[in-house]
């Protein structure tokens, strides 16, 4: 009986050590994402002007 009640103590203890570093973890900053941001930004589709007109398209020369 004596072990079970040891152990779940030290369970107990074991578990409150994670959950402080844990928390410590996430208000210092560890879970920010620095990384995501920055490559987002190279696959965005820009949406297509819609003032192009004919005249700014090349126009192909069809000789026949």
């Amino acid at each position: 009986m004596e072990a079970i009640i040891f152990l779940i103590i030290i369970g107990v203890i074991v578990a409150a050590g994670f959950l402080v570093a844990f928390i410590w973890a996430v208000r210092s900053g560890q879970y920010d994402d620095d990384y995501s941001p920055s490559v987002r930004m190279l696959f965005e589709n820009k949406p297509k002007k819609e003032t192009e007109t004919e005249t700014d398209k090349p126009e192909s020369k069809n000789e026949n």
